[in-house]
């Protein structure tokens, strides 16, 4: 069984022995009918000389051009009414080609029968067709052999060029394999160039007549320019043997098969069309080499078919492994499409290739060419820049640690930013780059829609709109920034106050709402959306949603006075709304309070009336401490400053002390105590530390110096004579256990009062027994 890969070169070589067999045979073929044309032209002059014979044909012509008008009419009044059928037309056209191809392929067998049954007066010249073929032979044989020479001459610059793409540094890698490619693409054009001038010196001084160029030669020369120019452009994109020199990201196998297979497509069909069917048009006949050139057509559309589906799979597996490792959702799910549906559109693109060299053999090749070549510079370019995009801001932004430090979270908020931006790019470059596949191949005029009204009105809005979203980003991104840099205690002032990160908390969160809310209606304001209603509409529904939740505008009332004036902030000690506790979160409505039994309270501003800070600029320990009235008062004074230079001295409080201890004096003569005042000034919310602080060294100096701190008991009074003394009085407390000794001590020896501890003998009635 021949191999598939030959299948093209043999339709190349069959096609050019079949010209070559036929140009010189053929031509006194032509040169018959042109004798016969010639006495055609003869008979009309003497017809048209006689007056008589004139005005017939004069009449005659009249005659069948009214003819020929009615039955114009009905048919085109056939036409008006199946006009909307679709079906309809395709089929008419599928007849017509058919019809045509039929037609062509009929002429052209006629004229190869009477080839070789020597009808019309053909022969075969067997020494004309030896000549030109070896003619013809030595020119192709010489221009190769010449390209290839130059092409191995310069595999070493490619190898450096492959070398340096892969490995090199300075750029991007994009940019250096764009530019290593268009390096190598100039020195692929400039070989192609010297061997198709060597062929063309070759061909006019040293085969056949010198000093002149055959017409075969010329066809063949100026087609082998052509399609050695794309095959140069296929190899930019699949280059089999050097990979720093491929602009599609495929491996290395692939790249080499598909590079063989376009490139003998390409071969076949350019040498067909370029040299096989002008030779035909020229020596022999038009309708000939227009079957020729449909016979081409419909080789090469079955061979594309037949590569096509037998690397569907395969193709589709390779597409699919691609879209799994890309980073994006877009792009994985536009691959992962595009490999189930890949085969379909290669074979509309052969079959609409197909299909227009039918329909319009005359300009269907340049067409298609530059068809062709406009839609793979437009997805190759879109391609590119796009992984250029990815590896220059797709990445992850890394800043300064100093800027880190200053900004903790730009970095963060950027690389949030960066991919969003890029998908937006990505888009617009993927619609950009269908609208030049259609523009290229008809379906859509790129340069009358953006010199059109509409499209230039378009173009400015997108423009617009991207100029006031970039705005708008890098105002937030500034603003934003800054109350970051104000509220990290590392720069800025310094550490930032209560009230501070407060309020710059709130000013960051109103403000991410009004640049939203701005840049939304600029943006719709910019694409022709009347925004007068929308704003109407907001009112209304701002006034309507005031009258329905008054307690919430009151919140929000309230909650602003409440932080302008600075009554609190978070981690204060506050009193709201008759709850104590620690402010946890504040926000514009309300307040989240923490009881010190761990309850969490929210407090609305619209219940609150008074506001008790218990932390601003410092606290007071107010303190009351009794004594008996026996004691001394000046004695305890001193021991509470001896207590508080205790206080003074400790590690964990003294530095918690702002001023001396005030003692402002006797505040109250109590029924048991006499009660002294102290206040100790300290930093805000470190009162109460400092308070239970100083009662432990109040008790201890006391207990030292012997000074009575009342409690609760009961004083017995018997009454007093005339010289102011009182009898003794002798008391027993029994304990309730009998065997247990009294204890009898004399607490007064000056009144001779006895106490005793045991109280197991005492009345019920209260009486002494």
């Amino acid at each position: 069984m021949m191999p598939l890969r030959l299948l093209p070169w043999l339709g190349i070589w069959l096609l050019m022995t079949f010209v070559t067999l036929t140009t010189p045979a053929l031509a006194q073929t032509a040169d018959n009918a042109a004798e016969n044309d010639q006495a055609s032209y003869s008979t009309l002059a003497d017809l048209l000389e006689n007056r008589q014979s004139r005005q017939e044909l004069i009449d005659l012509l009249r005659n069948q051009a009214a003819g020929v008008g009615d039955e114009s009419s009905s048919a085109a009044q056939g036409s008006d009414d199946e006009e909307a059928s679709i079906p309809r037309q395709i089929a008419e056209m599928t007849s017509k080609i058919v019809s045509d191809v039929g037609e062509q392929l009929e002429q052209a067998l006629y004229i190869v029968t009477g080839l070789f049954t020597g009808e019309g007066g053909g022969t075969f010249d067997s020494s004309a067709f030896i000549d030109a073929s070896i003619n013809l032979g030595m020119v192709v044989l010489a221009t190769f052999i010449l390209f290839v020479v130059f092409r191995q001459v310069c595999r070493p610059l490619f190898s450096k060029l492959s070398l340096w793409s892969r490995d090199g540094y300075g750029l991007t890698p994009v940019l250096r394999l764009i530019l290593c490619v268009a390096v190598a693409a100039l020195i692929d054009v400039l070989i192609v160039a010297f061997a198709y001038v060597g062929g063309n010196l070759i061909a006019t001084f040293a085969i056949g007549q010198t000093g002149d160029l055959s017409t075969r030669a010329s066809l063949f020369l100026n087609a082998f320019l052509v399609i050695e120019l794309i095959k140069a452009a296929v190899r930019m994109l699949f280059s089999s043997r050097y990979e720093g020199l491929r602009l599609l990201p495929v491996p290395a196998n692939e790249a080499s098969y598909w590079n063989r297979w376009l490139a003998r497509l390409v071969g076949m069909v350019g040498y067909g069309l370029m040299v096989a069917v002008p030779l035909v048009n020229y020596y022999l006949a038009p309708t000939l080499g227009q079957a020729l050139g449909t016979l081409i057509m419909v080789f090469a559309f079955i061979y594309a078919v037949t590569v096509i589906l037998k690397n569907r799979v395969r193709l589709r597996d390779n597409i699919n492994d691609l879209a799994r490792s890309s980073s994006f959702t877009a792009s994985r799910v536009t691959l992962q499409l595009f490999a189930r549906t890949w085969h379909l559109f290669a074979l509309l693109y052969f079959l609409m290739v197909f299909v227009l060299t039918l329909t319009r053999p005359v300009d269907a090749l340049p067409f298609v060419l530059f068809a062709t070549l406009q839609t793979l510079a437009a997805v190759v370019a879109g391609i590119l820049i796009s992984s250029f995009l990815t590896q220059t801001i797709g990445r992850r932004i890394t800043l300064s640690s100093e800027l880190r430090q200053k900004l903790p979270l730009l970095e963060k908020r950027l690389n949030s930013y960066v991919p969003n931006g890029l998908r937006v790019l990505r888009s617009i470059i993927a619609i950009l780059v269908i609208m030049v596949v259609l523009d290229a191949w008809g379906a859509f005029d790129l340069p009358a829609w953006y010199a059109s009204e509409s499209g230039t009105r378009l173009i400015s809005k997108l423009i617009n709109v991207t100029f006031i979203l970039i705005l708008s980003i890098g105002i937030w991104l500034g603003l934003a920034s800054l109350i970051e840099h104000k509220l990290n205690p590392d720069t800025g002032s310094g550490e930032p106050t209560a009230r501070a990160r407060t309020l710059l908390s709130l000013f960051r969160n109103a403000l991410a709402i009004a640049v939203v809310t701005l840049t939304g209606m600029i943006v719709l304001s910019e694409i022709g959306i009347n925004i007068g209603p929308l704003i109407a509409g907001a009112g209304v529904l701002g006034l309507a949603i005031g009258f329905g939740a008054q307690k919430l505008v009151q919140d929000v009332i309230t909650g602003i006075f409440i932080q302008v004036e600075n009554a609190m902030n978070a981690g204060d000690v506050v009193t709201v709304g008759g709850i104590t506790g620690t402010a946890e979160k504040l926000s514009i409505r309300s307040v989240g309070i923490r009881d010190l039994s761990g309850t969490y309270h929210i407090v609305p501003f619209s219940s609150v009336d008074t506001v008790s800070n218990y932390m601003r600029d410092y606290g007071n320990h107010l303190g009351e401490y009794s004594i008996a009235y026996r004691e001394s008062i000046d004695e305890a004074v001193e021991q509470l400053h001896l207590a508080f230079e205790d206080l003074k001295a400790s590690e964990e409080h003294g530095f918690k002390l702002l001023a001396p201890l005030e003692v402002p004096g006797v505040v109250a003569l109590a029924d048991s105590s006499v009660n002294i005042r102290v206040v100790i000034k300290t930093t805000p919310g470190d009162q109460w530390a400092v308070g239970r602080a100083y009662n432990r060294l109040v008790k201890l100096r006391f207990d030292q110096a012997g000074i009575e701190i009342p409690f609760p008991h009961t004083t017995m009074y018997f009454g007093a004579d005339k010289a102011g003394k009182s009898p003794a009085a002798n008391i027993r407390v029994l304990d309730a256990m009998p065997d247990k000794k009294i204890d009898v001590r004399q607490d007064d020896p000056k009144h001779s009062i006895q106490t005793s501890v045991d109280a197991s003998n005492a009345n019920p009635s209260g009486d002494e027994s």
